[in-house]
């Protein structure tokens, strides 16, 4: 069930991924981060800048009091008052920057949701049909908090390290050049190890995003389906499934933090050498009289290499984070990155009145009539649909409908009629344009589809889908989602004609009962009915029914059978349906057998033929 996982790149094939959030950052709020940058080298600065003035209080101020037989102690109170005043300066620089880099994070995240879902409006069905949703939605969760991680803790730390770093080393060159050296000596070591840790812990933190992500599409797709699961008694197996996943993620993980937890303590003791080394090293010249190294000095480049040690520190943390936040940035721009579908289509669908024995424009969406505008021609919308040797694949090598030619008049019910994956809803798929024909032609009031703007033919199709999905919100809500500037007199109609009114009328608060996006307080057979609702309030010219009656008991089918009927009555329909008692009074009765249509007529005249009808209709074969 879970998609399987695709392999990451290390930490150098993630370095372009890198140079993209960097950008995002430079670039998205530049006030906001300049401000940041000050407060980092405000910060670094006053620590050096501290530990520099501690040699000054040493020599200057301590060691002379101490040999002094009438000591003063008002110059180094003063001196004590400008160390502290230094070091708050260094409190207040950190405490602006942090906050700055968390606003600038959030501002981030907030615009850069908005594009990933601002562009997932443009991308095409199949998209959606090759990516898991739970994939996706991990996206939208795990990675972007990863991102928000990453500017809002690891970048500044990052910078404000590197800044350390150079402050420090020539604070430490201006006191010592040959403690320096012994110091950059160690330094150059723990490159060398951390490059070493930093490597595999990148594999494995790849690894380890690409796993969660596909064990929360495994957790949706098992609670979704957990009825199918319950019915086939498939437990075992889909535990067993998700203890796999689940394995695969620990196993990632833990390799990922086990190298990534060897970095804290190495660097840590590296820092506790680092100052044993240079305390018996400047203790050790100082007592042979070199004259260079003085007590205050000492004091001050140990201090110095405390804070040397501490960006290496820091840098290793926040190496794992940024490395995290890699592969997640790179899901995500693979999102942004997907090719949005091409609609080249210039005929639009407008509505239009007769003036003058002529059709003219109009803004009234609710008494005019449908008509298709092309530059300034308008034809008037029919519903005529022709197929004209229609080849199709979702992949190129593998056609799933062959040669289709199908003529539907104006106001035709339409009824698609095969067995399972027979090619049903894939027909019904390429008169909307969710995928384009590889062959042939389809033509709608005469007109190529192809050039008729996606969103204006669609808007022409009212579409009962096999899946029903309803959104979170009222049922007044919910049913007018297909047309939102419907009155509340038009959703109650719409109600009644798909015979929803009588159930809704029975829910707690009526129409203004609040739904869950699943519908799981409504049975399959009442949300179905909202469903038809929701079509039948577009008030569309063609209507397209996958389905629609599959899930509904033979009760509430009837019911609802009649409210159709009304409803289709003047509109080219196509219904595709289980059940052969739905369709009978069909105009058109279309049946489909691996991808190709091998009879077509009215009921009567299919029954006359004997042929594959005949056989579904008296039972000696199944639609299953």
């Amino acid at each position: 069930m879970a998609k399987p996982i695709r392999k990451r790149g290390t930490l150098k094939e993630n370095l372009p991924t890198l140079k993209r959030l960097l950008k995002l950052i430079f670039t998205s709020h530049p006030v906001i981060l300049l401000m940041a940058f000050v407060g980092i080298i405000v910060n670094a600065a006053a620590g050096v800048w501290g530990s520099l003035f501690l040699q000054r209080l040493f020599d200057d101020y301590i060691t002379p009091l101490v040999k002094s037989s009438n000591p003063n102690f008002i110059h180094l109170i003063h001196a004590l008052l400008i160390m502290c005043g230094i070091y708050l300066l260094g409190v207040l620089a950190a405490t602006l920057y942090t906050q700055l880099m968390a606003v600038l994070a959030q501002k981030i995240q907030l615009s850069l949701r908005k594009e990933m879902f601002a562009h997932m409006q443009t991308l095409a069905i199949s998209y959606f049909d090759r990516n898991n949703f739970g994939d996706l939605m991990s996206r939208y969760t795990n990675d972007i908090d990863a991102l928000l991680q990453m500017i809002m803790q690891s970048f500044p730390q990052f910078v404000s390290a590197l800044f350390n770093i150079v402050f420090v080393t020539a604070g430490m060159l201006y006191l010592s050049p040959f403690l320096t050296i012994v110091s950059f000596v160690i330094f150059a070591i723990s490159i060398v190890f951390l490059n070493f840790l930093s490597k595999r812990s990148s594999k494995y933190f790849n690894q380890q995003q690409e796993t969660i992500g596909a064990l929360d599409a495994q957790i949706e797709e098992i609670l979704n389906g957990q009825k199918v699961v319950k019915v086939f008694s498939h437990e075992k197996q889909v535990e067993d499934q998700f203890n796999k996943l689940n394995d695969d993620w620990a196993e990632a993980s833990g390799k990922a933090n086990g190298y990534a937890t060897m970095l804290f303590p190495f660097m840590g003791n590296l820092g506790t050498i680092l100052y044993v080394l240079i305390a018996i090293i400047g203790g050790f010249l100082t007592l042979k009289g070199y004259s260079a190294l003085t007590l205050g000095t000492i004091a001050a480049f140990l201090q110095l290499s405390r804070s040397f040690s501490r960006p290496i520190a820091q840098i290793s943390q926040q190496l794992n984070n940024i490395i995290l936040a890699l592969a997640g940035g790179k899901r995500i721009f693979e999102l942004l990155d997907a090719q949005p579908e091409v609609d080249n289509g210039t005929v639009d669908l407008v509505r239009v009145t007769h003036q003058n024995g002529q059709l003219i424009e109009t803004t009234d969406s609710r008494h005019d009539e449908w008509a298709w505008k092309d530059g300034s021609k308008f034809v008037p919308l029919q519903g005529k649909v022709d197929f004209q040797h229609v080849d199709f694949g979702y992949f190129k090598d593998k056609t799933i409908l062959h040669d289709v030619n199908l003529k539907v008049k104006p106001g035709q019910k339409v009824a698609l009629v095969g067995p399972t994956g027979a090619g049903k809803t894939t027909i019904t798929s390429m008169l909307n344009r969710f995928y384009e024909i590889d062959q042939g032609k389809i033509t709608y009031d005469g007109i190529n589809i192809q050039r008729i703007k996606k969103e204006a033919l669609r808007r022409s199709l009212g579409i009962v889908l096999q899946q029903t999905n309803l959104f979170t919100g009222t049922v007044m809500e919910n049913i007018r989602y297909g047309r939102l500037d419907a009155t509340d007199d038009e959703v109650i109609t719409a109600a009644k004609l798909a015979n929803a009114d009588s159930f809704i009328q029975e829910l707690p608060y009526g129409y203004q009962t609040m739904i869950t996006g699943d519908g799981s307080d409504l049975s399959q057979g009442q949300r179905q009915m909202l469903s038809i609702a929701r079509a039948a309030l577009a008030d569309p010219p063609v209507m397209i029914l996958d389905e629609a009656t599959s899930s509904i008991d033979t009760q509430t089918e009837r019911k609802v059978q009649g409210a159709m009927d009304n409803l289709m009555k003047g509109r080219t329909s196509f219904v595709i349906a289980h059940r052969l008692s739905t369709i009978f009074n069909s105009d058109l009765i279309v049946v489909v057998e691996d991808g190709k249509i091998i009879e077509q007529g009215s009921h009567e005249e299919l029954i006359a033929q004997r042929g594959k009808y005949f056989q579904l209709y008296t039972g000696a074969l199944t639609l299953e």
